[in-house]
Formats: structure tokens, sequence, C-alpha cells
């Protein structure tokens, strides 16, 4: 099964396109890590990057970073690809893996000077922007410490600092949050929103609640293929067609009238009553794609002095979605989603 997501995307139509994958393969040997994978993120957008391990998610975000090649097909960042400007390319991308490699022997001001001198950051605006960005990523007051004395936290802080010295547009996110307490894992989220604001961020993770909290869209690879990419509720609408309503009604001995009532109002499909208690009746609609139905029950309601309780739409949850998708995918073997 393979869903793409429509026009609406969180950031400004007008923003611009920051990385791009166009077509891309990437083979080792007779294996391939990705085959034919397209999506583009834009400046002041989150894409959370999902997959069962060895989808190749990690083998995109290389990919991305100028790590290594793809063997076809086209990635550019900024406007620039990557093969024919990798240099140019390469200055415009941040990139903080899921273990970020630092030097434990020096301060965090120490080793953010010297990323910033490997950065080409000039000597004039060097210790004004090493400052920024040290005010920016939380790190002002441990700035004299040496990094081997810090905490998980403060050292993964440190990584989102080297990544973003020289004000690059993308910035690549691999797991991120892994191993670190809830405290932290609350600062590193406000952090990539953060970040996210002026840039294109990509971000990959096994925390799926993580994606709902954080991400504007969505991308689920899986044996190296792109098979969904858009919103969550464009996920959810190419899943699952129309809409389920459940509410809660009081009057219960109307409960032909007002079962009659939801039948006759146009685009509900089905209409259950899933249970009867204490003078209440609890209800499960099903409206055909495209009807918003909820405006016109509570009007019905409203006008035969029928109370509501509650009434919500039931919305697929992340994880129900990405499973759904895997698990129906044809290259998903049988017995499971991990290789």
């Amino acid at each position: 099964m393979s869903i793409r997501a429509g026009a609406a995307r969180i950031a400004s139509p007008e923003a611009a396109v920051m990385a791009s994958f166009q077509n891309v393969t990437k083979s080792f040997g007779a294996f391939k890590a990705l085959d034919r994978v397209q999506f583009e993120i834009k400046q002041g957008e989150i894409l959370g990057l999902l997959g069962p391990n060895g989808a190749g998610k990690t083998t995109a975000m290389r990919i991305l970073a100028g790590y290594f090649p793809p063997t076809n097909g086209r990635v550019t960042i900024d406007g620039s690809s990557i093969a024919d400007h990798p240099e140019k390319a390469k200055r415009r991308v941040g990139y903080v893996p899921e273990t970020v490699q630092l030097y434990g022997d020096q301060t965090v001001l120490e080793f953010l000077d010297f990323v910033a001198q490997i950065k080409g950051v000039s000597r004039p605006e060097r210790s004004k922007h090493v400052e920024d960005i040290l005010y920016r990523c939380g790190l002002w007051e441990v700035r004299r410490r040496l990094i081997g004395r810090l905490s998980k936290g403060f050292r993964q802080r440190v990584g989102f600092a080297q990544a973003i010295l020289g004000d690059p547009g993308v910035l690549i996110l691999d797991e991120p949050t892994t191993g670190l307490d809830p405290t932290q894992i609350h600062k590193i989220r406000e952090l990539i929103r953060e970040l996210g604001r002026d840039r294109a961020v990509i971000l990959s993770t096994h925390i799926l609640p993580e994606v709902s909290l954080v991400c504007d869209r969505v991308a689920i690879i899986n044996r190296g293929r792109l098979i969904a990419e858009g919103t969550v509720a464009e996920l959810e609408a190419g899943l699952k067609p129309g809409q389920e309503v459940r509410l809660t009604t009081g009057e219960a001995h109307r409960r032909e009238n007002i079962t009659a009532w939801f039948e006759s109002i146009a685009g509900i499909r089905s209409v259950q009553v899933t249970d009867e208690r204490e003078g209440r009746l609890f209800y499960s609609l099903f409206a055909a794609e495209g009807y918003e139905v909820r405006p016109e029950i509570t009007r019905r309601l409203v006008q035969e002095n029928v109370p509501l309780y509650e009434m919500t739409a039931n919305r697929l949850g992340l994880e129900e979605i990405f499973l759904s998708l895997v698990l129906q995918d044809p290259a998903t073997p049988a017995e499971g989603i991990l290789p």
C-alpha cells in the first residue's frame, strides 16, 4: 500500500525547499538500502522519518549529510546538488548522529570555538556567533565546564550546538532523545521545535509520540522504499476514508426516535448503539468520506431537546497508522515488521 500526501503543508507555500531527495537509490552490492526514494523538506518544517529497524532511515540521513553519495538519483541542499557542489551543499547541513562524538577534555566553549573555526566562521564573527549558540542551546551556564563531566542531556545539547554553528539551513537529527530522562527529553524537544522555526529539520526516531509532538509531517520508509508521506491527518484519511463519530446522549427512553434522526442525516452510513446505561445512549456513527456530520447532529439534538454529553471524532493514532502501513506493505514479511 502506498499513500502520498496531498498539497497540504505546515510550512508556508512560499517557503523555500531546503532539502530534496529525487528518485534516490543506494545499493551496497546486491542489497538496496534505498529504492527510488523521493521527498522534500521546506524551510520552517520538521519532517519525522519513521521505519522499522533496517528500513533505510540512517542511510537516507547520511546521504543528506554528504557522508556518501547515492548510487542513483539526485540530492540537493538549499538548491545545490551534493554531487555537483559538495562543499557548498555540506556547508548548509548540520548533523546530530545518534551517538554524538565530542572531545571530553575540552570545555564547551573551547569545543564550539574549535568547530566554528573548522566550519569557516570568520574570526571577527566567531566569538559573537558562539556566544549566541551557547544561549540558544541553553549552554551558557556550563560553557567553561569540561564536556566529559557534563550529563548526557547537556552533551546532547552540545551536539545540537555544534550542528547549528555556521547557521546551516538543514538540520538532521538521528534519534536525538535516546537514553535521556523525561526532563531532558522535554527540553530537547523544545529545542528541536525552536530550531525548526527557521530551518528544515529531519528527525528520525523510534518514539512515535515524539513525532506527533514535534513534527509537521511524516515520511515512512520500509525496506528501502517510501511507502507513505504526509501529515498524520492525511495518512489517517488514506487508511480510513470517512469518519467515525462517537457520542453520548440523554433521553434513553427515546432511543428509536434518536436513532432514526441520526439515520436521516445526509452522509451517515451506519448508526450503532454501543451501550445504554443510567438513562444515557452511547452511539457510534460512521460518516462517508467528505461529509462533516457533527454540526447537523448537534443541531438536531438541540432542536429535539435531547442532552448531548460528549461527541468526539475517533482518530487513528500514529502508532496504529505506522503499523497499518508497514504491515500492509507487500515488501514486509508475513512474520512481522522487523528484518
